[in-house]
């Protein structure tokens, strides 16, 4: 068994990538266990709030400003009507005196994790190891004894804490026995990337838009270097991943948004299963859960991987209390759980699920009192305000920050 590590965080994605760089900045060891051979490139989120900006910027090392070098400044959003082509469109300077960064930042989050793990790599107290996946542990009360597989056999590691930051299906929770309570929709979102510039043929188009049709509904956003277009498909076709996956079904979907010449060209297609779960818990002992791994959510408004990156600042900051200035563990973990795991079911949860009720209806009467409400809202700057203090997340850190 190899030499006592302090903290071992399962998973090198946003979440565990951040922890190790807040712990490492502070002098406590780290090991970083990630189970792919690389980190990945996909398309997963690319949506960060201000709070998340400030949370990073706070860190040092240079990431905001590499992220703010890469990344697309988005100071504002839309809700677009395509019945009546009305546009509610929210300006988030509106928070210029509630944050540092009043925008979105739009970045993939594979160039996050990518400029996060440059800096781990210049650090001496941070390792962190590809191709190595925890499939079991066991615990007393001073520490951890994990089992770790590798491309070469397998490893026992000894820690004072484990962390899991592998994402929803994280092996490390259903060892602990901790459910994972909620739901799965019976539709899938579907996901593509495309060069088209949707800016030429849209007036006015903000880098992300809410979009209602009296069909189908979507969101377009830009990222820094390709427009990326969420649909939702039907109950009836969920399972015909070949059939939501295919070029004829895209061209078909992408064409009902613009009617273009020929065929769109297509960067990434992934199909995303739609969840809303909360971990009964975020921590058995001295085994903890951050991220994906302890609550997940359908990606409307994007919360859950900021909401992941504040689980690990929190839990970040907790670690920190406990194995440099001597506070017992047990508290702290007690009060992540009232800080993190009482606000996803109360804020993200709840959000989320109508952000999803708010674009999914298709009678007209509800679509039309749902935009006149978004237009009388985002019209008057003191609605607007409260709105956008909602959907940033910065109420929600706030609250949480406030939990004793």
């Amino acid at each position: 068994m190899e030499s006592k590590q302090q903290v071992v965080i399962a998973g090198a994605g946003p979440v565990g990538s951040l922890m190790a760089l807040y712990l490492a900045q502070r002098d406590i060891p780290v090991l970083l266990l990630e189970k792919e051979p690389q980190l990945p490139v996909d398309l997963r989120a690319s949506t960060f709030h201000p709070p998340s900006l400030e949370m990073i910027a706070d860190l040092g090392f240079g990431v905001i400003d590499d992220m703010l070098e890469k990344g697309l400044v988005a100071d504002r959003y839309q809700y677009r009507d395509r019945r009546s082509d009305e546009v509610a469109s929210f300006d988030m300077s509106l928070l210029a005196d509630s944050t540092r960064f009043p925008f979105r930042l739009q970045l993939e989050q594979y160039e996050f994790t990518r400029i996060v793990n440059e800096r781990l790599a210049e650090l001496p107290c941070v390792e962190v190891r590809f191709g190595h996946e925890v499939h079991g542990f066991s615990q007393t009360e001073d520490h951890v004894d994990i089992e770790v597989s590798t491309s070469t056999g397998s490893e026992r590691i000894r820690a004072d804490f484990l962390v899991s930051a592998e994402g929803a299906r994280s092996q490390i929770r259903k060892l602990a026995g901790i459910d994972y309570l909620g739901f799965t929709y019976d539709e899938k979102f579907l996901v593509v990337s495309t060069s088209f510039p949707f800016e030429d043929v849209f007036d006015d188009l903000s880098w992300v838009n809410y979009v209602s049709d009296p069909e189908e509904w979507c969101v377009i956003l830009r990222t820094e270097k390709l427009w990326r277009v969420l649909f939702p498909t039907t109950p009836e076709n969920a399972d015909d991943e070949a059939y939501l996956l295919s070029n004829d079904f895209i061209q078909e979907r992408l064409h009902h948004l613009w009617d273009k010449e020929g065929d769109y060209d297509i960067g990434h297609r992934t199909l995303y299963n739609v969840n809303q779960r909360v971990a009964e818990t975020y921590y058995v002992g001295r085994v903890l859960l951050a991220g994906d791994a302890c609550h997940i959510n359908n990606p409307l408004g994007g919360m859950g991987m900021n909401g992941g990156l504040h689980d690990g600042n929190n839990l970040a900051a907790k670690l920190v209390s406990i194995l440099r200035d001597g506070e017992a563990h047990i508290p702290l973990f007690d009060q992540y759980n009232r800080q993190r795991r009482d606000l996803a079911v109360r804020f993200v949860q709840e959000h989320t699920i109508a952000n999803k009720k708010l674009m999914e209806a298709t009678d007209t009467d509800t679509q039309v009192a749902r935009q006149k409400m978004l237009m009388e809202t985002a019209a008057d700057p003191v609605k607007a305000k409260a709105f956008l203090l909602e959907r940033a997340m910065i109420n929600c850190v706030r609250d949480s920050e406030a939990v004793a």
